[in-house]
This record gives structure tokens, C-alpha cells and sequence, in this order.
């Protein structure tokens, strides 16, 4: 049984540095927790704080948010050692400090939460002038606390009705797959591109990267129909030069031929119009083995076939040189028969609960409920 956090003891291990807080300390660090748009990891530290010092031990602490012990026991040492200073984790250097807590605090303030006139967002120059600082000081702040607002990143939520029930359907089929069945991650990748550059690469050289011109011609496309195998990671593929319902149904029938007839197929697709027309359904009638699990909208990362799109692309297509698209394909059938001489499956590595927890604390976050 653990002991109480308040009192600086537990029953095993050596006794906590006695944790308490001043008015002044207890209205800061709630400031910092409330506040939506602070800093992630300061509105952490001042939670780690506040329940620490209401009794809850570290442990406790750990897990009601999440975090190891050690992470707790960290930001407890340091706050009982320098108060609200020890959770502000800027760069220190030998030199006495010229910024105080308040003025870095600030900058973090207004770059999460205010723009410059003239731009959509701070840039160094533009922050250093705005608060008199140094474009140094700026940069080590920002760098502190994981703020860089040059940067941005994509999303889109799925809005399916559906999705908790098809969260858990294919995370379900990743860790606890059925007996005597295959399940098949499959979609396509469709319209590559067969490029080539307008002038030859000039190939790389000690202390010089590889050079390329920036135009390119256009030598067609082709589609890839490509099927996981969760199990194993070989993947089962096929190349069409267009890719409606019909190849679509080529696709299956090969699925069909290379898969033993006496194991069950679990296909994972998306919601694409070409997975669901009514000659797919008569296939699907006339192939009771085969069962369709479709992914929820806007949700394509559940889908692993896309991580295995993802390294082609990288390994072979985003680089390549192809003069026509015959030589394109050539070079695809080459990776997918290299994949398949030494496949690998990708490790799923979390339960469908902790999906949908993950989901549910980004849609606060970015609905502004939440902190």
C-alpha cells in the first residue's frame, strides 16, 4: 500500500522531500492549468504540482495522469527545490540569468496566444521586437518549450457515426486475428506518375548532395492494388493502368487464387466508391469467404497497407527516374518481389481503448474545451 504523498513518506523507498505551497505559488500554478493554450508540458508540471501537494503520492499522481513515477518524481524535486522556477524549463547557462521567469512566461503567452499584425504568425525577428528581447533569447524559449510557429501539420477528425464500432472491429482484427483466416489490409495507390527529368541527375559526390532539375516530364501513370498480410507482412499486388470497380474485381480474384481456399479472408479497405459497387457485391455473393471491414472516414492511418505505401514511395518512387510508365511498373514489380523475399510485419502496438481515449482528448482540445 502506497503511503500518503502529503506527508513526505511512502512504505518503500526513501522519504519525499516535504511538498508545500504558498498562495502566491497555488494561484500561479492553477493559472498555468487553466489557461487552454499554455504550453502542454508546463500545465502538465503544474498538475504534477498541485496533486502532489494535496496529498497524492507519486504514484498515484503517475498514474491518474498518465506519466512514470520518475516523470513525477522529477518535476516534484525540482519545484521543491526552486518553486514555480524549477517547472520553467528553459536553458540555463553559467551566466547569471538577465530574463526572469515572468518575461519567458510571457513570450510563451504571446506566442500561443496572439498573432502579429501584419503576419499569421511570430516569426523570431517579429517576437524579439514585440517584447525587446534578443532574437537568441526568442529562439531559446521557443526551443525550451517545443514552439516553433513557423511549422504546421494537417488533420481532419472523422465524423463517422461508426467510428468507435470500426476502431474496435480492426484493432480487434490486429491483436486477437481469427483461426483459420487470413486479414488483409488492401487499397490503392492510385495515379503514380512516371517521371522523368528534363536533364540528367548529377549523382552525388563527397561534401555534395545529390542535384536534380526541379522540372520533370510526364510519361503517364499507373494504379497499385496492393493486400497486406497482417501476419506476416508479404504483401499481394497488382497493377492496373486505371482503377475503377473492375480492376477492383481483377484485384479480388487474384486474392483469391493466392490465398489457400480453406482460410477465411478479412479484408480491411476504406470507403472509396469503387469497394462498394453492386459488381463488387455480386463478387462478394459469390465469394462467402471474403468479409469486408471498412475503415471509419478520414481515418486511412488505421489502415496498415498505407504505412507499406508510405516506404514505397520512399524507397523507390518519390527519387526514381522513369522515361515511360512500363519502366515505372517494372520498377514497382522489383520492390514488391525484394519486399517479399524477406517480408516483415508491422507491430501494432496499441488497443483500440487507448485509440479512442487518444481521439477523444484531441477533439477537446481542439474544440476549445478542454486545457
Amino acid at each position: 500500500m502506497v503511503g500518503d504523498g502529503g506527508s513526505g513518506r511512502t512504505n518503500r523507498g526513501r522519504p519525499l522531500a516535504e511538498l508545500t505551497l504558498t498562495a502566491e505559488d497555488r494561484v500561479t500554478l492553477e493559472r498555468w492549468t487553466l489557461r487552454r493554450k499554455t504550453a502542454h508540458g508546463l500545465a502538465v508540471r503544474a498538475e504534477i504540482v498541485l496533486r502532489c501537494s494535496s496529498g497524492c503520492s507519486n504514484s498515484q499522481v503517475a498514474r491518474e495522469l498518465r506519466l512514470t513515477n520518475a516523470t513525477v518524481g522529477k518535476w516534484r524535486s525540482r519545484f521543491v527545490a526552486e518553486g514555480v522556477a524549477g517547472l520553467l524549463d528553459e536553458p540555463r547557462s553559467g551566466a547569471p540569468r538577465r530574463i526572469s521567469d515572468d518575461q519567458v512566461e510571457a513570450v510563451v503567452i504571446k506566442t500561443l496566444e496572439s498573432t502579429p499584425r501584419d503576419a499569421t504568425h511570430w516569426s523570431v525577428r517579429s517576437m524579439a521586437t514585440a517584447t525587446g528581447m534578443s532574437k537568441q533569447a526568442v529562439h531559446r524559449i521557443w526551443r525550451a518549450f517545443g514552439l516553433q510557429p513557423h511549422r504546421t501539420e494537417t488533420f481532419k477528425l472523422s465524423t463517422d457515426p461508426q467510428l468507435i464500432e470500426k476502431v474496435r472491429d480492426i484493432v480487434g482484427l490486429y491483436l486477437n486475428p481469427p483461426e483459420r483466416a487470413l486479414v488483409l489490409c488492401a487499397d490503392e495507390k492510385s495515379q503514380i506518375q512516371a517521371l522523368d527529368r528534363t536533364q540528367p541527375t548529377l549523382p552525388m559526390r563527397p561534401g555534395q548532395v545529390e542535384r536534380r532539375t526541379h522540372d520533370y516530364k510526364r510519361h503517364g501513370t499507373t494504379s497499385l492494388f496492393a493486400a497486406l498480410d497482417v501476419a506476416t507482412g508479404k504483401v499481394i499486388g497488382q497493377l492496373h493502368r486505371r482503377h475503377r470497380s473492375a480492376e477492383f474485381r481483377k484485384f479480388l480474384d487474384r486474392i483469391d487464387a493466392e490465398v489457400p481456399a480453406d482460410l477465411d479472408i478479412h479484408l480491411i479497405l476504406d470507403n472509396y466508391g469503387t469497394h462498394k459497387t453492386s459488381l463488387i457485391h455480386r463478387w462478394l455473393v459469390r465469394h462467402p469467404r471474403f468479409h469486408l471491414h471498412f475503415t471509419p472516414t478520414y481515418s486511412s492511418w488505421i489502415n496498415q497497407v498505407e504505412r507499406w505505401f508510405a516506404e514505397l514511395t520512399d524507397k523507390q518512387i518519390r527519387r526514381g527516374s522513369h522515361r515511360s510508365t512500363r519502366a515505372l511498373e517494372d520498377a514497382i514489380r522489383l520492390y514488391l518481389a525484394d519486399h517479399n523475399a524477406d517480408p516483415k510485419p508491422f507491430v501494432w502496438a496499441k488497443s483500440a481503448d487507448e485509440i479512442i481515449d487518444s481521439i477523444a482528448r484531441f477533439a477537446l482540445r481542439t474544440s476549445g474545451t478542454g486545457h
